[in-house]
């Protein structure tokens, strides 16, 4: 049952982009606050969080025009959006006795959030969490700090369940537990001499602190996160550390949003730093449904074959979808191009639409390098790669990298197409074959051609056990659709691999 209804979950999360998601969990809990208030579990009117999230947006919709213009830039407006639900979420309503104190923090911490994005971004690279920065800064010069009134026992369950579903589609546990670990050691250690139990010390910080709110929306942030998982694990130990309410250097003590503009300083020092505005040279179609891209404009960039970008294009029309993506990238670090494989649906997002009639000429934004899904260090390890699809892009990084580097390795690559049609990149898996002995192994889920004596269906046990006999000393790498790549990892995982030996992508580039 837990199976069919992850798989439920997933279905609909692949379908969902990560602004989109974030966005609809943030409405929710807004939403639930209000029900809430109305049942007076919370301590504040309806209408006066009703009425606190309307100023707080409109204000943050008016900077961000004003910010969009002046400095020139297309802008995603879904994260103005969730930057004003943060600040609604974490600074007290309005209170009728107190409205121009909620007025004035409420403004500039708005004015201080959105500014930020645009004035502490170098090369274009975001610094700062825009709500914690929004806060501190107001804190800082209006002596009104936030006071975080999501982190309740109430709205505690809404928060988990939310935040739950949303680290699956992120892929963050590892951050998420790190900081966990580290923020629940950190205040047991500076609180246990003070008399507490450790049961109430334990209630306060999960349940009477925005623990889970902190954990799941802020720290999670892919554009001040660190892209790769050993740096996001030491990101939420540091982070976390930081977040122990009873830490302080002299007079100055601790809070969730210090404690992120510290971590974001550290994950600026250790992520890459580009920013990229794109020419389209050319798109080429490559299969009945899928195009490459070449883009060109990017000067010296450095990357990790395998390694994936958000990319940003503005268009008219943005449905549900937003207007960012994000895409492996298929092009080589050996190559002086970017090139993407993107495959169309016949409902694809206005993006896709967007992207497949763009000109030459025209341009894109891409940032925010990432992933983990690359070559191990150790030139000797034995590795077999399953592709499905439009997952075949990032082991095009890959061979064409150690292709031109003339680097053997000894790799088995089995690729699922539903037909011959569909298989792409041929050229370059040819070309790796023979100078660094790559074995390609195709297979046909659907139609096969005419005397074809190779293999046919969906990647299963005896399909990876007869192509690659020494399958016990090897190390897996799956890409491809969410459904493919668990079904081909639940093979493995049945046929006694250890799950180690098994990397997946994180590939949410599909809609």
């Amino acid at each position: 049952m837990w199976r069919k209804l992850l798989d439920w979950i997933d279905g609909i999360l692949n379908r969902t982009t990560m602004y989109r998601l974030v966005l609809y969990y943030l409405i929710g809990l807004w939403i639930a606050a209000m029900g809430l208030s109305a049942l007076h579990a919370l301590p504040y009117e309806p209408s006066a969080v009703f009425v606190s999230a309307l100023f707080i947006t409109g204000v943050c919709l008016l900077v961000n025009e004003i910010f969009a213009r002046v400095f020139k830039v297309q802008t995603n407006e879904e994260s103005v959006y969730i930057t004003a639900l943060i600040l609604t979420l974490i600074i007290s309503p309005l209170d009728i006795f107190r409205s121009g104190v909620f007025i004035e923090t409420a403004l500039w911490a708005s004015v201080f959030a959105i500014a930020s994005k645009y004035i502490f971004a170098i090369k274009k690279k975001h610094v700062f969490n825009p709500a914690a920065f929004g806060v501190v800064a107001t804190a800082l010069f209006l002596g009104e700090a936030a006071s975080w009134w999501v982190g309740t026992a109430v709205m505690a369950p809404f928060v988990i369940a939310g935040g739950l579903i949303m680290v699956r589609k992120l892929q963050r546990s590892d951050l998420v537990w790190s900081f966990s670990l580290a923020a629940i050691a950190a205040t047991l250690a500076t609180n246990l001499g003070q008399g507490l139990g450790l049961f109430t010390i334990l209630s306060r910080t999960l349940f009477e602190a925005p623990f889970f709110f902190f954990a799941f929306v802020m720290l999670t942030e892919p554009l001040t996160a660190p892209p790769t998982r050993f740096w996001r694990i030491a990101y939420g130990l540091l982070v976390g550390v930081l977040f122990a309410p009873a830490l302080h250097i002299g007079g100055v003590y601790s809070t969730p949003e210090l404690a992120l503009i510290l971590g974001n300083v550290f994950s600026y020092i250790v992520s890459p730093k580009q920013k990229l505005v794109l020419k389209l040279k050319e798109k080429i179609q490559i299969a009945p449904d899928m195009y490459d891209f070449v883009f060109t404009g990017s000067g010296e960039m450095k990357f990790k074959p395998g390694q994936y970008m958000e990319w940003t294009l503005g268009h008219k029309k943005t449905d549900s979808r937003g207007n960012r993506r994000y895409f492996t990238l298929a092009s080589s670090p050996t190559e002086n191009e970017i090139r993407l494989g993107v495959r169309f649906y016949e409902r694809s997002s206005s993006f896709k639409r967007a992207l497949l009639n763009l000109d030459e000429g025209g341009t894109i934004a891409a940032a925010g390098l990432a992933g983990d899904f690359t070559l191990p260090k150790d030139k000797n390890e034995k590795l077999v790669f399953i592709a499905g699809g439009i997952g075949i892009t990032p082991f095009r990084s890959m061979a064409k990298y150690l292709s031109d580097k003339g680097e053997r390795r000894d790799i088995i690559l089995i690729y699922s197409n539903r037909s011959a049609e569909d298989a792409v990149y041929k050229d370059v898996f040819v070309e790796a074959g023979r100078r660094i002995g790559l074995k390609t192994v195709h297979t046909f889920t659907e139609t096969a051609p005419a005397l074809w004596k190779g293999e046919k269906g969906r990647v299963n046990a005896a399909m990876v056990a007869r192509n690659a006999p020494d399958w016990r000393e090897r190390t897996f790498y799956i890409s491809g659709t969410h459904a493919m790549v668990a079904a081909a990892e639940e093979a493995l995982k049945g046929m006694g691999v250890h799950q180690s030996r098994i990397k997946t992508d994180f590939f949410p580039g599909f809609v």
